[in-house]
């Protein structure tokens, strides 16, 4: 019995163990008996929803367990995203689609904010009161820099072409608003906002970018 449960893949019901034992045999007592014999080492006996498999130690977790960090590259979608919001905060959704071309999946904004690479900063004193985004200390952590203003430049970027597919709204590459106080257009989040659903739209219920027509 025990080398059937130490052989095992995975847990086994007491019909499948006691299919491969004598039939004279006490399951239950053999189990009992085994189980007490494992219960004080690095491995015990389990029983877990009328199976039985050896498990480790529930004390020994803490010793075996082994952070892994996993490293996840930005989509496109994503970057330029990144980048608008740095340059343009405090920037509304719309105004991130105006600029891209593209409408926005809400998943691409849950990724940055996950990452604590923007925030929510407030919402836009326009029709819809839209949520403003902007950057966060830990976006400038990331990237090694002081402060927003050590963004590079716009004759930065041009030499490094960056600006072949994503122009700048009237040239303007520098944020409105880089500290974390509200610009004059801007109000407060509501203390009852919840997530992204309220500026959700239904085009991107299926997570999908759409391009825009004419």
């Amino acid at each position: 019995m025990e080398a059937l449960l130490f052989a095992s893949a995975e847990p086994l019901s007491e019909r499948e163990i006691a299919a491969r034992l004598p039939e004279d045999i006490d399951l239950g007592i053999l189990l009992g008996e085994l189980q007490a014999s494992y219960a004080g080492r690095g491995v015990n006996l389990r029983h877990v929803d009328g199976r039985w498999a050896f498990r480790t130690a529930e004390d020994l977790a803490v010793v075996l367990r082994r952070d892994v960090v996993e490293h996840r590259k930005l989509s496109r979608a994503a970057l330029e995203t990144l980048a608008i919001v740095a340059y343009h905060q405090p920037v509304t959704r719309a105004e991130i689609e105006e600029i891209r071309g593209v409408a926005i999946s809400k998943g691409t904004l849950d990724v940055l904010l996950e990452a604590d690479w923007i925030r929510l900063r407030g919402r836009r004193r326009t029709p819809g009161r839209p949520v403003t985004f902007g950057t966060t200390p830990g976006f400038l952590d990331h990237f090694g820099l002081g402060s927003i203003d050590d963004l590079p430049g716009l004759a930065d970027l041009k030499a490094a072409g960056l600006l072949e597919t994503l122009q700048p709204i009237g040239g303007d590459m520098r944020p409105r608003r880089p500290d974390d106080s509200l610009a004059e257009d801007e109000d407060p989040l509501e203390a009852d906002f919840i997530g992204l659903e309220e500026e959700a739209e239904t085009r991107d219920e299926g997570g999908q970018e759409e391009k825009r027509g004419p």
